[in-house]
């Protein structure tokens, strides 16, 4: 199956790691992961490569308008999503303004996703990014559908995050029908905020599988999303959440989450 090659480009003599193994000794940093460079940087049939050393690609748009209330203590702004120096940042900062429809909100943060009616099934999903660091925000990238979207569709859900806490560890998470709760936190052997790595599930029918720079890092199988989705990926401020992301530490902002590419790449059983 096309998305299998994800390892094919991994230097030889690298093995794949067990799941929740550190991929590399604590503090070591690299100057972009060899892997940013070696993944086939095309578009796959029928699935897509987003170059972000370009412009917004015409498949997708920032959120501008809204906030998602609940944990999010952050309003989306389109001008937060910009491109510089051969990459996307998403930008959060303290909000200035009198915010949207939700009153007392308190950061201005970024949000890119593909649009409503272009949805991406069964595949690999890749992304070359470095989050953010500060307390009590989150930086991600993921798959979701749901009523919000579009009424009557199921809200699914695939997870790759990084808690501006911590960001030397990844979570992992899905979420079936509504219902969440399958947290795993991946330590990742190197502090991701420091440079440019890659990060990858692979979503089929039966499992899906994390990576790291090409390594298999965990894998989850039984109830599984199963609804085609929108492809994301959001700067946000917490709030309600402090034992999840510890309170938001704004002394250090404007923060960014930069990334450089996605990539989709479908596999037999996408859309059937």
């Amino acid at each position: 199956m096309k998305m299998k090659k994800i390892a094919s480009v991994v230097a030889a003599g690298v093995m794949a790691m067990g799941i929740g193994a550190s991929l590399a000794p604590a503090g070591v940093a690299f100057a972009d992961s060899p892997y940013c460079a070696t993944v086939e940087k095309v578009a796959p049939e029928n699935g897509f490569f987003f170059d972000f050393a370009k412009k917004m690609p015409k498949e997708a748009q920032a959120s501008h308008g809204w906030c998602n209330g609940a944990m999010f203590d952050t309003n989306w702004y389109k001008d937060n999503v910009t491109f510089n120096s051969k990459r996307m940042q998403l930008n959060l900062d303290v909000e200035d303004g009198p915010g949207w429809s939700i009153p007392g909100i308190n950061y201005s943060g970024a949000e890119f996703r593909t649009f409503t009616q272009n949805r991406y099934h069964y595949g690999l999903y890749e992304v070359c990014m470095k989050p953010a660091k500060s307390d009590g925000i989150v930086s991600s990238f993921f798959t979701y559908t749901g009523p919000y979207d579009e009424p009557k569709t199921q809200w699914d859900e695939i997870d790759i995050e990084f808690l501006g806490k911590d960001t030397t560890k990844a979570q992992f998470n899905y979420f079936v029908d509504s219902q969440g709760g399958h947290e795993y936190l991946c330590d990742l052997g190197f502090d991701a905020s420091e440079d440019f790595h890659v990060y990858a599930f692979d979503w089929e029918p039966d499992a899906i599988t994390w990576y790291v720079d090409g390594k298999e890092v965990h894998k989850a199988v039984g109830n599984l999303p199963v609804t085609p989705s929108m492809v994301m990926a959001n700067l946000w401020a917490g709030k309600g959440v402090d034992a999840w992301l510890n309170p938001v530490d704004d002394s250090d902002f404007p923060v960014q989450a930069e990334y450089k590419w996605m990539k989709y790449t479908p596999s037999e059983k996408a859309n059937k």
